[in-house]
Order: structure tokens, then C-alpha cells, then sequence
């Protein structure tokens, strides 16, 4: 055979190949690409320069002997990445880690604050299996105050009342945005939606300490389109005859164009919190609005929060004031939100705060 004759021969031997693995990977991207379809990953950033305006509240002023103070600073605050998979229309994952600094030393003792990866969100979501309902198995955002949050829509600038208590306060209400546990929401009428939920009670951050498992459910009912009346309830064991439960009720009005208004009360009442003997709750109430001035691009959102520690003590109550603006200058996955933050006092000794953050939201 010439040498000739050779050449085309390995050449279509060559060209049959590759043609029939063009043709095996063209099939086989064909089956496999509405898999991938259904695969998302996402991420969000909260970024924050932070200005204080005042220098004599009891958050502003600097401490005694403290040369660290800081009276303008930079910070990352979150930073989300989320892994989403629609298996099918009944099935779902999630995957969400978080970041944040973690107060820690390493082995010579120096200070070691780096920002660190944990988890937040890893669950598994049936829908329909019951009627008109979701199912979610793992660790999954708690029914406590997500509606509240959607409705704020600002979690860039400032958590809901609930989520945010402890960090205004430094008083505990048990009270998370995620949990490990099973969590069923759905609606038996257009008007009248429902959610229950059964968790460790711990958090998306610590692991479970005792076999006691905290009970919540929410009932929501929408009388108009664009009004609904949310009770809220949970419960859970904490100790031999203590109890702890959380009492809510919100209200979000959305009939108004361009405008959400929201807002929410709380009581929180725990057995193993006492003053003199004698039991005393925790309790907050929370005003919001937002309003669209131009489509995609400029927004503006104002919020009122009273926090009080205990119902037994005077003078420990205070008010927090926010007010902002969310422009976007480019695109929706990136925007500037200036805001300012009122602290004002009951007690007369506590001088007010006032204090400007200048918030970068970056998404994809």
C-alpha cells in the first residue's frame, strides 16, 4: 500500500473518531445539561465603612485606657456563598456558607482574628409531598422572623428585630435565623397560610447541648391582597419546670405602590429569668417602611425599633432610629446604601449615639 493511500486511510480513521466522539459528548452534554441547568451558585457580600458622628454615648465614647478605639473603621460583615440544586420540581438542595470573624488565639497566645468560613444553610426541600406545601429537612432558616425580613429587605444594613436583639441589647432571646431540624410551611387557602417547626433550639452555630427540641408555628392570614396578620408562637423546655416561650404578631402592608410597610412585637418569656425571685420578659416592637422612587435604580427605608431588656427594671429601655438609601448606580448586583443609626436612651445618664455607615452590597 502507498505511502500514500496510508495518509488518507489514518486520516478518515482519525476524522470516523472524532466525529463519533463529537457525537458521544454532543449526547451525552444533551442528557446531562438539564441537570446542570438546575444548578446555581450565588454569592453576597455586606461591606461597611462605619463613621461615628457623636463622641459621647455609651457607644461612641471611647473607654478608659483603651488606645484601640476606633471612631471610623472598615469591615467585611457577611459574606454569603450559596450552592443551590433543583433536582426536579419536588426536590431541592441548599448550601450556604457564611463568614465572619472568630474571636481566637492560637498556640503562642497572639491574637488570631481572621475571617472564617462556617456553615449556615445544608438542606434537602420537598415540595408537594403534602399539598400546596414545602418541607424542609436539615439545617434550614427558621420560620421565626423570615417573612419579616423579606419584607424589610435590608438585611444589608441592619437584622430584623429579633435577629438583631442581642447585638443592640446584649440581652439574649434565643431567637435564630437558622436551625437543624424539620420545618413544614405551605397554605390551605389562598387567604390563610401556616407554618410548624421542629428544631434543636441551639443554632446554626453550636451543636446540641440536651434532648429538648423547640416547637415553633406561625399562622398568617391575608383578609386583602396586600395585607397580612401573622401570629407567631414557639416553645421549648430549658430546664426541670423552666419554660421558655416567644409570643409575635406582624403586620405587612403591600396594596400601596412602590411602598412596603412592616411591623412586629414581641414578647419573650423565660422561666430561668429572674429578678428578686419574680420572672421578667423581654420585648420589642419594630416600624418599617421602604419606597421605590425609580425602578431598579433608587429606594428609600426608614425603621423604628424599641428594645426593652426587662419589664421589671426602669430606665434600661432604648429606641434605635434607621434611615437610608439604596442606590444602585450600575446593576441590581451591586449597590451603595448609606444609612444613619439613632441610638436614644431612657435612662437620662446615657447620652445619645449617632452613627453613619456607608454599606456596599455586592452580589452575583
Amino acid at each position: 500500500m502507498s505511502a500514500n493511500k496510508k495518509s488518507k486511510k489514518v486520516k478518515f480513521i482519525v476524522g470516523r473518531s472524532l466525529f463519533l466522539l463529537a457525537a458521544i459528548l454532543t449526547s451525552l452534554f444533551s442528557w446531562l445539561s438539564p441537570a446542570f441547568a438546575q444548578q446555581k451558585f450565588s454569592g453576597t457580600v455586606f461591606f461597611d465603612y462605619t463613621f461615628y458622628l457623636s463622641n459621647d454615648g455609651p457607644i461612641t465614647t471611647p473607654p478608659p485606657n483603651n488606645p484601640n478605639f476606633k471612631n471610623n473603621f472598615m469591615q467585611f460583615r457577611r459574606v454569603y456563598f450559596r450552592y443551590d440544586n433543583k433536582i426536579n420540581d419536588n426536590i431541592s438542595f441548599r448550601l450556604t456558607l457564611d463568614g465572619d470573624t472568630v474571636k481566637a488565639v492560637d498556640a503562642s497566645g497572639k491574637a488570631d482574628d481572621k475571617f472564617r468560613p462556617y456553615l449556615k444553610h445544608m438542606y434537602l426541600q420537598i415540595n408537594n409531598l403534602i399539598p400546596e406545601a414545602d418541607i424542609k429537612i436539615g439545617m434550614a432558616d427558621t420560620i421565626t422572623f423570615k417573612m419579616a425580613e423579606d419584607r424589610w429587605g435590608y438585611r444589608s444594613v441592619a437584622k430584623t428585630l429579633l435577629d438583631g436583639y442581642k447585638d443592640i441589647t446584649g440581652k439574649d432571646i434565643d431567637a435564630t435565623s437558622a436551625d437543624i431540624g424539620i420545618s413544614l410551611t405551605g397554605k390551605l387557602v389562598r387567604q390563610v397560610r401556616y407554618g410548624v417547626m421542629l428544631s434543636s433550639g441551639e443554632g446554626y452555630s453550636k451543636p446540641e447541648k440536651d434532648k429538648h427540641k423547640k416547637i415553633s408555628s406561625y399562622l398568617q392570614l391575608i383578609p386583602v391582597a396586600g395585607l397580612s396578620l401573622v401570629g407567631y408562637l414557639d416553645y421549648e423546655k430549658q430546664d426541670v419546670g423552666a419554660r421558655a416561650y416567644t409570643y409575635k404578631a406582624d403586620m405587612y402592608v403591600e396594596f400601596i405602590p412602590n411602598l412596603t410597610l412592616g411591623a412586629e412585637y414581641f414578647v419573650y418569656r423565660n422561666d430561668k429569668n429572674l429578678l428578686n425571685g419574680e420572672r421578667y420578659d423581654r420585648s420589642g416592637l419594630s416600624v418599617f417602611g421602604r419606597y421605590n422612587l425609580v425602578p431598579e435604580k433608587l429606594n428609600l427605608f426608614a425603621r423604628f425599633d424599641r428594645y426593652e431588656p426587662s419589664n421589671l427594671t426602669d430606665l434600661d429601655e432604648l429606641s434605635l432610629v434607621i434611615a437610608g438609601l439604596d442606590w444602585a448606580p450600575l446593576n441590581s448586583s451591586f449597590k451603595l446604601q448609606p444609612n444613619i443609626w439613632l441610638y436614644d436612651y431612657k435612662d437620662p445618664l446615657k447620652k445619645n449615639d449617632l452613627i453613619f455607615n456607608l454599606t456596599f452590597l455586592m452580589s452575583f
